[in-house]
């Protein structure tokens, strides 16, 4: 399934590329492409069923916009296409789906409330989880977790791990809760002094991703094993040593008995 949704997506003139991911294969295609993409793959592959629609930043490189697909055959046979494209964080601005899936509605009206990813031509993109009233998309890396910072933080078990700790507990040195960064870096500053840059938390808290297992097939690491020397380019042995004589044993002292009679 995944080599043919990408070589309809190649004929139809859309510049996608396979990566093999931990799950169903992911097709990556340009933004300007994203809905022809999803047309290919639902009236040329057969890739009816739309799943869901979600986001991940990526902090400098963007926002990456993913969409799962399958199609059902042959009884409970279900094959699965992820399609992702990056936009920038300047300007996250992607077309809809909503006119090739119906399901995309909520998905994509979700993910602009998260990320702040505005999809152009959609017919309802109001808030659908959060409250009129809140400030800020929450599953941006910058979003600072204010709930913490205002709150005891409620997975606190050592002392100084909350700013809210006790009177007269143990002293220890002071850590912030998980998603609070240093308060030098956010938050409103004084007048004139420049602003903070907003993924320098992010940037800092992020850790390089593990790298892939090797499969069944590939090389597995074995313990280490002495191996046997080669006869003919192995060192001489020394020749064994002769053990010491032992030295004489001392004569008795004392004075012998006499055998004179009187």
């Amino acid at each position: 399934m995944s080599t043919d949704a990408l070589e309809a997506l190649t004929s139809a003139g859309i510049a996608a590329t396979s990566t093999d991911s931990f799950g169903p294969t992911a097709l990556d295609v340009p933004p300007e492409s994203w809905v022809a993409a999803h047309e290919v793959l639902r009236d040329a592959v057969g890739l009816t069923f739309f799943d869901f629609l979600s986001a991940s930043d990526e902090l400098k490189d963007g926002f990456r916009v993913v969409s799962h697909l399958a199609d059902f055959w042959g009884g409970s046979h279900v094959d699965h296409v992820l399609v992702r494209t990056l936009v920038p964080r300047d300007h996250a601005v992607l077309a809809t789906l909503s006119e090739l899936y119906a399901g995309a509605n909520w998905h994509e009206r979700e993910t602009h409330e998260m990320f702040g990813i505005a999809f152009d031509g959609h017919p309802n993109l109001t808030t659908l989880l959060l409250p009129d009233e809140f400030e800020g998309h929450p599953l941006r890396k910058e979003f600072v977790l204010a709930s913490r910072v205002a709150k005891p933080w409620p997975g606190a078990k050592e002392p100084g791990e909350s700013d809210h700790a006790p009177s007269g507990a143990p002293s220890r040195r002071r850590t912030l809760p998980p998603g609070v960064p240093d308060p030098e870096t956010w938050g409103p500053r004084p007048p004139g002094s420049p602003d903070p840059d907003p993924l320098a938390p992010a940037e800092a808290a992020a850790t390089p991703a593990r790298p892939r297992r090797a499969g069944a097939g590939g090389e597995r690491r074995t313990r280490r094993q002495s191996t046997p020397a080669d006869p003919a380019t192995a060192p001489p042995a020394a020749p064994p040593t002769e053990p010491a004589a032992a030295p004489p044993a001392d004569p008795p002292t004392g004075d012998a008995p006499s055998d004179e009679s009187s």
